[in-house]
This record gives C-alpha cells, sequence and structure tokens, in this order.
C-alpha cells in the first residue's frame, strides 16, 4: 500500500504533531507492556542514543514521547524480537521513509506499511506472538505429520511446553520445500551444526558486554549478536551464490 506524505510522518517525523498530547518515559512503558514486557527505560533511552527515537525535551531535560514516537517505538521493537533485524537495518529504513522514499521491504521480504503501523503492527503481533500445536504446525506448514516429527527429533525445531513458536514455522516450510526436491531432514543435520557454531561464535564475541548487569550492556550485546548474525548469513550466502554461478557459465 503507498505511503502517503503523511504516513510518513506517523513513523519517521521527530517533530511533535502540533496540539498532541505528549507522555513521559513511565507511561511509555505502560502503553507497550501489553506487547513488549520485557522493556525498560534503559532500552527505550538505548534505542535513542541509537538514532531511532528523537523524543523532545523540556527546559528541564526530562523526555517527552508524542504519540507517533510511541508508535515508531513499537515499530523497531516488533522487528527486533520477530525479524531478528539489526537496529542498523531498521533504522536504514525508517530513514528512508523520513527522507521521503518508499523502501517496498525490509530484508527477508518483510513488509509494513508505516501508516498502517498500528492495525498492522497488531496483526504482525498476534501473526508472531502465537505458539502453535504440533496439529496447527503442520497444517499451516502445509508438512506431514512424519516431516514435523523428523523436524523434532533430527533437532531441527523443538517445542516448548509441547508449542511451538513462528520460527519453527519458517523452518518447517523451508523444509517442505526442500523435501519436494528430495532434501530429507536427516540431510538437514549440517544446519543445525553450523548454526550452533555461529552462536558459539557469537556468544564469544559478546560475552564482555553481555556479563554486565546493567539493561544498556544487554540491550548492545543483544544488538551486536544480530549485526554479526546478518553478517555471518550474509557471508554464507554470498559463500554458496559464488559456487552456484560457476554452474552455468
Amino acid at each position: 500500500m503507498p505511503e502517503t506524505h503523511s504516513s510518513r510522518r506517523s513513523i519517521g517525523s521527530a517533530a511533535a504533531h502540533p496540539g498532541s498530547s505528549v507522555r513521559n518515559i513511565g507511561e511509555v512503558l505502560r502503553e507497550l507492556a501489553e506487547d513488549f514486557p520485557q522493556v525498560t527505560a534503559s532500552k527505550i533511552r538505548f534505542l535513542e542514543e541509537k538514532g531511532l527515537i528523537t523524543p523532545q525535551r523540556t527546559r528541564a531535560g526530562y523526555r517527552k514521547y508524542a504519540a507517533h514516537d510511541v508508535e515508531r517505538l513499537r515499530f523497531v521493537l516488533a522487528l527486533q524480537r520477530d525479524q531478528y533485524l539489526p537496529l542498523k537495518v531498521i533504522k536504514d529504513y525508517v530513514d528512508a521513509i523520513d527522507r521521503g522514499e518508499r523502501p517496498e521491504s525490509l530484508p527477508g521480504g518483510m513488509t509494513l506499511s508505516p501508516r498502517m503501523v498500528s492495525d498492522q503492527l497488531a496483526r504482525e503481533l498476534s501473526s508472531h506472538a502465537r505458539s502453535l500445536t504440533v496439529e496447527t504446525l503442520a497444517a499451516e506448514a502445509g508438512a506431514t505429520r512424519r516431516l514435523v516429527d523428523d523436524l523434532v527429533g533430527f533437532g531441527l525445531i523443538a517445542p516448548a511446553a509441547g508449542r511451538f513458536d513462528e520460527h519453527a514455522l519458517k523452518i518447517t516450510k523451508a523444509c517442505v520445500q526442500l523435501e519436494s526436491h528430495g532434501i530429507e531432514p536427516r540431510h538437514l543435520r549440517p544446519f543445525r551444526a553450523a548454526a550452533d557454531r555461529e552462536l558459539g561464535l557469537v556468544e564469544r564475541v559478546i560475552a564482555p558486554e553481555a556479563s554486565r548487569r546493567d539493561v544498556a550492556s544487554k540491550a548492545r550485546a543483544a544488538e551486536t549478536a544480530r549485526e554479526i548474525s546478518e553478517l555471518c548469513l550474509g557471508l554464507h550466502s554470498a559463500l554458496v551464490y559464488s559456487h552456484i554461478s560457476r554452474m552455468d557459465s
């Protein structure tokens, strides 16, 4: 859906809308609590430090958040939580909207119309936050129960309290497509091992920051982990495509 000029302001503008009500940080946290119960004042200040939001300041230096600041926070937090996107990628996207550009999608093909942030994010949140039974997982992925059982058996997906998350659904959908090419779950164990090795590498890099107790340090550690993971995925794709490109040369 095309964004209008007013729609771009709803997510991108740092200036307060005339006559709009403002909130202090405590009121913002209460607004976000239902969808993002783990968010803290330190996390919001960290996002400000990274240039994702720019709240107004009173003469005394207190932050005041307008409605569009809260919606922008929802947008950023949802992309972090549900898409595991680094803040740099998210910032580039919202900055493009601020400049009046129309980025069609985020990495991974996810599309969100800024002027529909509230309603559409509500739908996205309900989609990504839900947990799936094994039957629902199989039905939505178009998989057989045997395939799902095999994916669990080979450690490619794992239920929590008997239910699966959105990431398990994405994995299962990919494996359904791979199965049509004769690639079975038993062939995919190296992917699990590679993911574990990558995670180990990331954890070693962020260990000093992650070991600190303050929220800002943990937020920085999580953001660094996302950035490294994104770079690793890009490297993996480049290495594979470089070999594939030689097949028709």
